[in-house]
């Protein structure tokens, strides 16, 4: 990255929605830095996204079949020529100076491969409470600047376009793990960065139930498909907290066979969760008060059970799957 104003090439995937794509382009329009290449890679969606985005002077590429996310990131990072690629989601609108903020960033380290953003802790459009809880809960838990973290995000993710070619593309075999996968890449010869000075406001789910089965397909297929060499991280007290949610639930026999000694271990086990994950209880009440905060408690622990629910189906499927494969090769063996 020798120029002192590279060229910037941000690549949003995008399946329907035109309505958030719109804000999206309108923030990338507003960036203070003005050396910037729009690419937005229509996932054949059948809405007029494409037609949204070619109007606001984006070039518009179009994929052959409905892949998801991954696979247009990629088509998208192969008709860029910028010397930066920034690769942004179709319902995150960046604040003015993210562009400029994460060039700043990139040019002053040498030895970084990738920077993530963050999301802010409110919703881009949908303002419903469980919009609003999940704005809350995945500024905190999910893409946390306030903290040291090994996660990076492909919805917000900047990468020198020389990284990329010599790291190569995003898998596109994977469903949940692929930015776990891509910080494993990049680390391997360089340093990767998560910076709240690059943000942004993402449109988030309007209702729990979606949350939840959201939240349970995202575990199960995280834990189908993770790899050696990925991390947790910052998610290991909220996976042990999701344990004890999980353990409360045959715990409520315990009363029939312990008495009421036994009738103490169901909550014992809730309170050791939630005090497990008690900064992003305090969060969400130093942020919404205290009857919203009520509101984000009973909702997260569901979305923390799910999770910790999701992870459980995942590996159950993954052991079977290893057994029915070790069996496939005994046969052939035969």
């Amino acid at each position: 990255m020798t120029r002192e104003h590279p060229l910037v090439s941000v690549i949003i995937p995008s399946y329907n929605r035109s309505e958030v794509l719109r804000l999206c382009l309108d923030a990338v329009a507003a960036q203070t830095y003005p050396h910037i290449e729009v690419i937005v890679v229509d996932d054949c969606g059948t809405e007029d996204a494409a037609h949204v985005a070619a109007s606001r002077g984006a070039t518009v590429i179009r994929t052959r079949v409905n892949g998801g996310p991954t696979p247009a990131r990629n088509l998208g990072a192969e008709h860029a020529t910028g010397e930066i690629l920034f690769f942004l989601d179709a319902d995150i609108a960046l604040d003015p100076d993210a562009v400029e903020n994460a060039v700043r960033i990139l040019r002053a380290d040498p030895r970084l491969g990738a920077l993530g953003g963050i999301l802010r802790p409110e919703s881009l459009l949908t303002q419903s409470r469980a919009a609003q809880y999940r704005a809350l809960q995945m500024h905190r838990w999910w893409m946390p600047a306030h903290r040291p973290t090994l996660e990076l995000h492909a919805s917000v993710l900047a990468v020198p376009a020389k990284v990329f070619a010599e790291v190569g593309p995003f898998d596109p075999r994977l469903r949940e793990t692929v930015s776990s996968d891509y910080r494993v890449r990049v680390t391997r010869s360089y340093t990767v960065k998560l910076s709240d000075a690059v943000r942004g406001r993402k449109d988030h789910d309007a209702t729990v139930p979606t949350i939840l089965r959201k939240v349970f397909r995202r575990a199960r297929l995280s834990a189908l498909d993770w790899r050696e060499g990925e991390t947790p991280g910052d998610s290991v007290p909220r996976a042990v907290g999701g344990v004890l949610l999980l353990a409360a639930v045959p715990a409520l026999a315990l009363p029939k066979v312990a008495g009421r000694a036994g009738a103490l271990v169901p909550p014992a086990l809730v309170a050791a969760a939630v005090a497990l994950d008690a900064g992003t209880h305090r969060f969400a009440y130093a942020q919404r008060g205290a009857a919203f905060g009520l509101y984000f408690s009973g909702v997260h622990l569901a979305v923390t059970f799910t999770g910790a629910l999701g992870g459980a189906v995942g590996v159950a499927q993954r052991f079977a799957l290893a057994r029915l494969d070790r069996l496939a090769r005994l046969a052939a063996q035969e």
